[in-house]
């Protein structure tokens, strides 16, 4: 398992491809990881899928609303236009760049808008550098990231099994 020197500030996610570790970066975006920790801690990403990955670019999800393939108000043609039911984030833009294992939030138009979303990086993505909220880096299992299902939606989409704080997890 990954060297993890804050667990309070790292995430455990299990997919259907396997282990990711993340390391938050609250110095950079503050409210963003309190987001994601409360969303986390309260089970809201447990079974939300990856509604649209993009190969050579990203792996999009996160819409609590939507995107849970458990939930009765899972709808596949919809995940991605939700979030929760939490006020959206005032941006956090910062100078960290969007490379491989970078984890930053998705938003709608409206640089405020973030919300649950997030996505991260296959690659370099350093076009979005400023204008998204970096929030957190991939320090263990980005080679399960590679083997997310693409597509604009995804077709029998991978999900994400549980997410938690490392700091709420046995070590």
């Amino acid at each position: 398992m990954a060297d993890i020197n804050d667990r309070e500030n790292a995430l455990i996610m299990e997919t259907t491809q396997g282990k990711i570790v993340i390391e938050m970066l609250p110095d950079l975006a503050p409210n963003h990881v309190k987001r994601i920790k409360e969303l986390a801690r309260e089970g809201a990403y447990d079974g939300v899928v990856f509604h649209r990955v993009i190969d050579g670019f990203m792996a999009q999800t996160g819409d609590v609303k939507f995107g849970n393939s458990s939930s009765p108000n899972y709808a596949p043609s919809r995940a991605g236009m939700g979030g929760s039911d939490k006020p959206d984030l005032k941006a956090e833009f910062n100078n960290m760049n969007h490379g491989r294992g970078t984890c930053s939030m998705a938003r709608a138009q409206n640089p405020n808008s973030a919300n649950s979303q997030f996505f991260i990086c296959f690659d370099d993505a350093s076009f979005l550098n400023r204008q998204y909220t970096v929030w957190g880096q991939v320090i263990e299992g980005m080679d399960n990231v590679d083997k997310i299902k693409r597509g604009e939606p995804v077709q029998d989409p991978d999900k994400i099994v549980s997410l938690k704080v490392a700091a709420d997890v046995a070590a």
